[in-house]
């Protein structure tokens, strides 16, 4: 699992129009992972509306966004089309991603448990160390808050 001062789980992922994304890469960048359950759902929605009209705030901030979840590639090209989202997503068909991160958890729902993504969004710094970690976000206010965090890195 994942914990504050340690080195974030370098991973490559393809990326919406079947791009590759790797972490490492990215060294030099804050790195703002966010992972979310479903694209085209409401509360994901928000948020990555959310990350999209605060997008030129993090890149003055050094820092780049990327969403995940389990969706297909193609499915986060609707997504961002149908948003104008303007940053990558990418696309953990395997879970791998997830369960590096500790986000695949048992949720319970209506008295129905099942597996899903925990809503959780990790700050992590030019060298690759993680800095904060949200854990069961609400999105209200959320990304303001991821904002302020990486503005203060």
């Amino acid at each position: 699992m994942p914990a504050i001062d340690q080195p974030a789980p370098d991973f490559t992922a393809t990326g919406d129009g079947d791009s590759q994304v790797t972490l490492s890469a990215l060294r030099g960048q804050k790195v703002i992972v966010y992972f979310y359950p479903k694209d085209l759902t409401p509360g994901c929605t928000t948020q990555a509306c959310a990350f999209r009209d605060l997008l030129p705030d993090f890149h003055q901030a050094n820092a780049v966004v990327l969403g995940v979840s389990r969706d297909s590639p193609a499915r986060h090209d609707k997504f961002k089309a149908k948003h104008d989202l303007n940053f990558a997503l990418l696309a953990d068909e395997d879970g791998h991603l997830c369960h590096a991160y500790g986000v695949w958890v048992e949720k319970k729902n209506y008295g129905r448990s099942y597996m899903g993504i925990e809503r959780s969004t990790f700050l992590i710094d030019e060298a690759g160390v993680i800095r904060q970690i949200w854990r069961k976000v609400r999105v209200k206010g959320h990304v303001e808050a991821v904002l302020a965090a990486t503005r203060q890195l």
